[in-house]
């Protein structure tokens, strides 16, 4: 299932003293905090903040949440026990702050220190707090060397992941854990996939060129940004030239489609579509007749809306793939798309929260809906079709030992060349993650899997 790509540039140092106060930020920030504590998602938690707000809580809500974990760690040698939920996340927002910003020096510490008790005296569930909040944040900066050194053995303050994500990327990645991790833990480039019915990738490129924004090709259709841009500052989107999706996310197009040529006659199934990406991009490749579900009315009318601007056309139905008794005809497809559900442990760098939402026991739960859709759908495909199943995931549970299992269970399927387990933050497929120069790749699980036939 693709989650909506969002890429904000954080707010820098010289921006301070410009409207909104830092102070004003920081308490929503602290709220948005909380709210993932609790159990929430940032989606849910950044629409109910102050439109004016909004652009800045969101940038440093990433920011908090990439060292959410050595965040908690000092705080608890700082206090004996911790406040009230709004004012412990505040204390840990700070913090926080603070120690990202170590290298980067977005905010001096004392400005900081000072906004974030005026945050609390502002709001009534952190004023009697606030001199307990000062208290903490000027003990961390008097004792900031010693204080990360006691946390630095702590594999969850050191990686900023919770300790069992940590530990199955050890099992699953023996070689390369670190670096996913550290991947984990970067900001995404911003990626655009440029639509070939509207314009070509080096008219666009070159369009970018006049207006000074650079950008490098990535994969078929893409291009990485050099800066990341908001949507109505890109030439031409309202009138669909390009779309932002990740390029990990453009890969399952070009397998799904690659080999053959397609018409319109050809049936295509596009399981699980929301928010409708990988959807328009299939169409912006092939002439197709395609069905785009998922269960998700609201997220159904995303899928209509992006065809919509993009000038596409599909059938999209709001049902549940794993029940095809409510929504199939009973007519085989030539190939079907299945983005399935999933922890989403590849995608972290676009979306911290996640990794401070899941539960070790999601795994288990994700694995078998996951196993559930492969079995339900396979017999909806025509013998010499085609299936390409994906997550954006880089637990081998959902990924390799997922399809191991499935070709074990259906003799009829041959697994064809693949891309696999992609690292995050990688700039090509099967690359590992470089620190000086981030990719264009999420973390993803990619299986074509072709079924016997004439």
């Amino acid at each position: 299932m693709e989650l909506p790509v969002v890429t904000i540039p954080i707010t820098h140092r010289h921006d301070i003293r410009q409207t909104p106060a830092l102070a004003a930020q920081l308490h929503e920030t602290a709220r948005c905090v909380l709210a993932v504590e609790q159990g929430h998602s940032l989606s849910e938690a950044l629409p109910k903040v102050p439109a004016a707000l909004r652009p800045g809580v969101q940038a440093l809500s990433f920011q908090v949440l990439r060292c959410l974990g050595t965040a908690r760690a000092v705080g608890k040698l700082l206090v004996q026990r911790l406040p009230a939920p709004y004012a412990s996340a505040l204390l840990h927002t700070s913090l926080a702050l603070m120690i990202a910003d170590e290298h980067e020096e977005r905010y001096p510490a004392y400005t900081l220190v000072n906004q974030a008790v005026e945050a609390a005296k502002s709001s009534r569930e952190g004023r009697v707090a606030a001199g307990f909040l000062n208290a903490c944040l000027r003990r961390f900066l008097r004792e900031r060397v010693v204080l990360l050194q006691r946390v630095a053995d702590d594999p969850v303050a050191r990686w900023n992941h919770p300790l069992w994500w940590i530990q199955r990327l050890q099992n699953d990645h023996p070689e390369h854990w670190r670096s996913i991790l550290l991947a984990a833990n970067r900001a995404g480039p911003m990626v655009l996939r440029i639509n070939r019915r509207v314009v070509s990738r080096d008219r666009y490129t070159q369009t970018l060129k006049g207006l000074g924004r650079a950008a490098v090709p990535l994969g078929e259709d893409g291009l990485v940004l050099a800066e990341p841009q908001g949507v109505d500052r890109l030439p031409g989107f309202a009138q669909g030239h390009c779309s932002v999706q990740d390029g990990a996310a453009q890969i399952a197009a070009g397998l799904l489609l690659e080999g053959r040529r397609w018409s319109v006659s050809d049936r295509v199934l596009d399981a699980c579509a929301a928010p409708g990406g990988k959807t328009a991009h299939l169409l912006e490749r092939a002439e197709l007749d395609l069905l785009a579900l998922d269960v998700d009315t609201r997220r159904c009318e995303r899928i209509r809306d992006n065809l919509q601007r993009l000038g596409l056309g599909a059938e999209i139905r709001a049902a549940d793939a794993g029940k095809p008794e409510e929504w199939w005809d009973g007519r085989r497809f030539d190939a079907i798309l299945l983005d399935a559900p999933c922890t989403a442990a590849g995608i972290v760098r676009r979306h911290p929260d996640v990794r401070w939402l899941r539960r070790a026991s999601d795994v288990d739960q994700l694995v078998a809906v996951q196993r559930r859709l492969l079995d339900t759908l396979w017999p909806l495909l025509k013998p010499g079709g085609r299936m390409v199943y994906c997550t954006c995931s880089v637990f081998r549970a959902e990924g390799h030992e997922q399809v191991k299992a499935f070709l074990e269970r259906h003799t009829d399927a041959l697994l064809m060349p693949s891309p696999g387990h992609l690292q995050p933050g990688a700039s090509t497929p099967g690359a590992e993650f470089n620190d000086n120069e981030p990719g264009g790749y999420d973390g993803f699980y990619y299986a074509r899997l072709d079924k016997r036939g004439p």
